[in-house]
């Protein structure tokens, strides 16, 4: 991740079933990061955390709800950039994210080295926040 952190070109990251563990980390240095709709993303598994909470795998169904892991959950926090709609047959989303993907490397282009550096730097540091409730 500090390696990844320092590249000087743009970096683009496409979750596109269950990014976890890890690989997850790893996956958020970059400068702008897509989900597909129906992917997944988190540092640890439902089961895992079902697991550490209640000491009960089997309850990753809930689990999953409180992570807050889908697409839109992530959106939302501005962890995740943008949202990749899979409505179609395989074909079609792939030339969606295609597009997409070629739309975002014409506006990193853009952005000059360090530009692109700070950019995932602060995007890094965001990821976290939180919102105090009263």
């Amino acid at each position: 991740m500090f390696e990844m952190s320092k590249i000087g070109v743009p970096i683009i990251t496409v979750v596109i079933g269950e990014g976890s563990s890890g690989g997850a980390l790893a996956i958020s240095v970059g400068n702008k990061i897509f989900m597909l709709e129906n992917a997944i993303y988190s540092i640890l598994s439902p089961e895992g955390y079902a697991s550490i909470l209640w000491k009960d795998s089997t309850k990753a169904k809930e689990a999953a709800e409180k992570m807050k892991l889908t697409a839109k959950d992530l959106y939302d926090f501005k962890i995740v950039d943008k949202i990749i709609k899979e409505d179609g047959e395989f074909e079609k989303i792939a030339l969606n994210l295609k597009k997409e993907i070629l739309k975002e490397i014409k506006n990193l282009k853009a952005l000059s080295k360090e530009d692109l550096i700070e950019q995932r730097y602060q995007k890094f540091r965001k990821i976290g926040e939180f919102k105090k409730y009263e």
